[in-house]
């Protein structure tokens, strides 16, 4: 051993710790000569150390060997491999580098002279699966599962204690603010090293006001992205691996989660709010203090200080290491989005993701009423929420509508309108956004509707008094009001006030801001992002008690409707998302959620008109306020609807019967076939969804919707291939063998005594992603079935009604007639309605199995609700816009194909279009899991769109109808964005901003 075997580091006796200067070949002699290890040595990046991989010849990776920095003592190297066996130990499931060990038990560590003084080497367990590091998006998954491990390993050396970790590291946030005061002078540019020193301070002070509250343990100290490896081939990455030991030592237990969270604030599209789930997922395990949940932010705030700081000071004291000097730029971007928000706010934000944070402060009750002489019921409350009917019609995205409204409410003799404290506002909503809006108000406004004289609610001291604004103390808080520039107050700065004196003198129509703030807090913005209202919020109260009014509610858990919802609607009836955002309101091809955020609509075909058309709305409330009964009786929109529905199809399918649901019309579609036939036997496609009920789901052989779909179809149900072109059996030109193949198994049945009574599948395969049939495909096996006395049943549930764009209905694509129609989703545009169309002769067989009733099918209110849609697919012209629209949309999405290796295929028609993804354009291997984070991915960037498929690895685009270019080319940009961030390819992007 060395002689001075106990050295342990002290950072700020050292001058600078350059990485050992160790070429590979030396790596290589070093291995062989001293550990005896013949191997090839491939250099890999660090700080501090150097660090070689070590493969076979063959290229198998064989070992790490790691030269520790020549300041680095023995016990200290020996006290990064005992921590590295402990947690190996204690944690079985996780993945550790441990130091390699000789056939006696011994560590595989010698003692080197490397040029600059003797270093220790030693050869680590190699890892497989790649680290978190680089750009890459981190999705929720994976931040969760870096905050699961952290725990783990926090746990696991709490109780470690050795000699070695007695070190004084520049990483230990105990010495940050030294070391920021220290290497501070390398940073060039001045107003960046002001900055840094600034936030240094703020953030040291805060961590000294509950420092000796914080518990010291060991810590592995560097748990980032670098040094988490992730368990090989998981998608998206999942980190059970961990690396490089070389800063542990003791310090503050939270530290080790703070360095974490540091580490993922460079990656594309990650700001301060994406970290939550590694917050949530250690506190799980290994559960936070209040002290800790003050401290923690402010520590990540001194890790991204001294990040930059030792960064800098590392590029020009070691110019060589292309490790450190790479890192300059992403090391500054982490200080950024680390001080992008106030301390006090991101330190609420992590008691709100704890469960730790505070009931409301209740706003104090006014002395005198801010506004003099005011009665609280002369005043109406505007209330700019998603749920307000003031926002239908679209109103929420017209220019001024707060202002239109509350002089709407004023000219109905209101003294005062005032708005909602805390309540997400519409009306500040865009209707395409790639990053949530400020919606969220964190004061109320108020437009007066007479002269007012604002006053002193209570006795207090003018903090400010200029033109256009005055705030003063009002008990703990600070009040801030508002106005116009022209108004001056009537007070000025330093004033002491009592309780109902002038303040200002305000005239009839003039807009006031009202803010109550924490007094030490920082100044809060008027509106703030969904995302971050958890956080600023508490630093606010409600004005609305100082006009006499009662406070709001406030926020609700965004989890309380969802446990609900679990509780009394059975589980079996998923939802989209993990977490999904609440959504209780759309307006054409958006859906609105309650924090105020729009989402553009790709998913949608049971709106095709678009959401809340106002036609459909008012043909529905006017026959509701009229009638609404069952079929038997007599009435005329039943007739006009049929007739104009049967109108719509060739010759002989004239005859319609209404139902509520695409379920049901394939139900009833199959039982009018075998009725009709008297032949029980019916053949359906695979990797097809027609429905929920008995008969429906009996066809239904789509993987995804039931995984045992092929095994446990009923002994009357037999499947022919998926005609799919594109991943089937037969491929491209081959697919043409499809339609003979299934005719054959036709011909076998009718040969063996069981002669199919029907044939059934969507005419163009939309479950499968919008697939086209192959050319021919239905008029071999339509003639097939036919001629051994069955029908051809269309399934249009999901691409007829001019979806397709060139087509009304998909059975024009392949130019043949059915014998059965079924159709639903768009003929209601929300509206339950479904509908069976056929031959009369057909219709009057269903006489032999009894009488056909549905209450609600072919109700008044579904009759006139079928007329509308009708009139306005025709009168908008939406078919016309789904070849126009459609048609952009899928060479936007071709484009991307050629930017993005993960695409293999575009398909579909019109508007109803499906992009698979595939790991291998060659093995056509789906990438389902690849798709699944993509999905949650744009869902943050704004779009809703949700996979299908047997794989789930095809996006289903299939918006509504009225979807314009603009929205197409958002999406097609969105993709773009989010497929490069996660990792795909293409340009990178950023539009990540707190």
């Amino acid at each position: 051993m060395l002689p001075d075997e106990y050295r342990t580091l002290d950072f700020f006796a050292e001058e600078a710790l350059p990485a050992p200067r160790v070429t590979p070949a030396e790596a290589e002699d070093i291995a062989a000569g001293h550990l005896h290890v013949a191997a090839r040595a491939q250099s890999l990046g660090s700080q501090q150390d150097a660090n070689f991989l070590l493969t076979a010849d063959d290229g198998t990776p064989t070992a790490i060997l790691k030269v520790a920095n020549p300041a680095f003592g023995t016990v200290e190297v020996e006290a990064q491999d005992a921590a590295a066996d402990l947690i190996a130990s204690a944690r079985p499931d996780l993945r550790v580098a441990t130091v390699l060990r000789r056939p006696d038990g011994s560590p595989r560590r010698a003692v080197v002279d490397i040029g600059n003084g003797p270093a220790v080497a030693r050869l680590l367990r190699h890892l497989p699966g790649g680290t978190l590091s680089g750009p890459r998006h981190l999705s929720p998954g994976t931040v969760a599962a870096m905050g699961t491990l952290v725990g783990d390993v926090s746990i696991a050396l709490r109780d470690f204690r050795h000699p070695g970790l007695d070190r004084v590291l520049q990483w230990d946030p105990r010495h940050a603010d030294r070391v920021v005061a220290k290497l501070a002078e390398h940073v060039a540019e001045p107003d960046r090293r002001s900055t840094v020193q600034a936030a240094t301070d703020e953030a040291w002070r805060r961590v000294q006001q509950v420092a000796a509250a914080l518990p010291l343990q060991a810590v592995h100290l560097d748990l980032t992205d670098d040094n988490m490896i992730c368990r090989p081939g998981t998608r998206p990455p999942l980190p059970d691996g961990v690396i490089d030991f070389g800063d542990v030592t003791t310090s503050w237990a939270v530290a080790e989660l703070a360095v974490s969270l540091s580490s993922m604030l460079h990656h594309d599209g990650v700001e301060p709010h994406h970290v939550l789930p590694a917050v949530r997922a250690f506190h799980a395990i290994r559960p936070l203090s209040p002290e800790e949940v003050e401290a923690l932010w402010p520590l990540v705030v001194l890790r991204a200080a001294v990040l930059v700081v030792s960064g800098r000071q590392q590029a020009a004291v070691d110019e060589d290491n292309a490790y450190a000097t790479a890192a300059l730029d992403r090391e500054w971007r982490i200080f950024e989005q680390a001080t992008s928000l106030p301390l006090p706010v991101m330190t609420h934000l992590l008691r709100d993701a704890t469960g730790l944070a505070d009931a409301p402060a209740a706003t104090e009750a006014p002395v005198r009423p801010l506004v003099r002489d005011l009665a609280a019921g002369a005043i109406a409350l505007l209330d700019l929420s998603a749920d307000d009917d003031a926002m239908d019609g679209g109103a929420w995205l017209e220019a001024g509508v707060e202002d239109r409204l509350a002089a709407s409410a004023l000219a109905d003799g209101a003294a005062v309108v005032a708005t909602r404290y805390a309540h997400a506002r519409l009306s500040r909503t865009p209707a395409l956004s790639a990053v949530s809006p400020a919606t969220v108000p964190t004061g109320i406004d108020l437009w007066l509707g007479r002269d007012a004289v604002v006053q002193a609610p209570a006795a207090g001291r003018m903090l400010a008094a200029e033109p256009g604004r005055v705030e003063l103390t009002y008990g703990a808080r600070t009040l801030t009001l508002s106005f116009p520039l022209s108004v001056k107050p009537v007070v000025g700065t330093g004033a002491s006030v009592r309780a109902g004196e002038d303040l200002v003198h305000l005239g009839s129509g003039t807009s006031v801001h009202v803010a109550l703030r924490a007094a030490d807090g920082p100044a809060a913005p008027r509106l703030v992002r969904p995302e971050y209202a958890a956080g600023w919020l508490p630093l606010t109260a409600d004005p609305a008690p100082l006009l006499g009014l009662p406070a709001g509610s406030g926020r609700t858990r965004a989890n309380d409707l969802l446990e609900r919802r679990a509780a009394a609607f059975a589980t079996v009836q998923g939802h989209y998302y993990a977490d999904p955002p609440r959504i209780e309101r759309g307006w054409r091809h958006h859906l609105v959620s309650t924090d105020g955020r729009s989402y553009l609509d790709i998913v949608n075909n049971v709106t095709p008109l678009g959401h809340a058309h106002p036609r459909v709305e008012q043909a529905v409330s006017r026959q509701l306020r009229r009638l609404n009964t069952n079929s038997r009786f007599h009435y005329a929109s039943v007739v006009e609807f049929t007739e104009r529905l049967a109108g719509l199809l060739p010759d002989p399918l004239d005859t319609v019967f209404l139902v509520n649901s695409g379920s049901e019309a394939v139900d009833l579609g199959l039982r009018l076939a075998i009725g009709a036939s008297g032949q029980h036997d019916v053949v359906a496609l695979r990797e097809a969804y027609h429905g929920w009920t008995y008969a429906s789901d009996a066809v239904s052989t789509s993987l995804q919707d039931n995984p045992n779909a092929l095994a446990t179809r009923p002994s009357w149900v037999h499947t022919v291939d998926s005609p799919n072109s594109y991943r089937g059996r037969h491929r491209g030109a081959d697919a043409v063998r499809y339609g003979p193949e299934a005719a054959a198994l036709i011909d076998e049945l009718a040969a063996s005594g069981r002669p199919a009574g029907a044939f059934i599948g969507e005419t163009y395969y939309g479950n499968a992603g919008g697939v086209a049939l192959p050319d021919g495909y239905l008029a071999e096996v339509y003639a097939a079935v036919r001629r051994h006395g069955g029908l051809a049943v269309a399934d249009e549930v999901q691409v007829g009604y001019g979806r397709l764009g060139n087509w009304f209905w998909g059975f024009e694509q392949q130019r043949v007639v059915p014998d059965i129609v079924c159709v639903a989703k768009a003929m209601g545009n929300g509206h339950p309605l479904g509908a069976v169309i056929t031959s009369k002769a057909v219709a009057e067989r269903y006489r032999d199995q009894g009488y056909f009733f549905s209450s609600t099918g072919g109700s008044p209110v579904s009759s006139v609700v079928g007329l509308t849609v009708l009139d306005t697919l025709r009168d908008e012209d939406l078919q016309g816009n789904a070849v126009r629209v459609g048609g952009h949309l899928k060479r936007r999405l071709e484009t991307l194909a050629g930017r993005h290796g993960i695409v293999g295929a575009v398909h579909g028609s019109g508007l109803y279009l499906g992009l698979e993804l595939v790991r291998d354009r060659a093995t056509l291997e789906p990438a389902t899991e690849e798709t699944a984070e993509l999905c949650d991915r744009m869902l943050d960037l704004g779009v809703i769109v949700q996979p299908t498929g047997d794989h789930l690895n095809i996006l289903k685009i299939k918006p509504p109808l009225c979807i314009d270019t603009e929205a197409a080319d958002f999406f097609a940009d969105m993709l773009d964005v989010a497929l490069t961030q996660l990792g795909h390819g293409g340009v990178r992007r950023d539009l990540g901003a707190a």
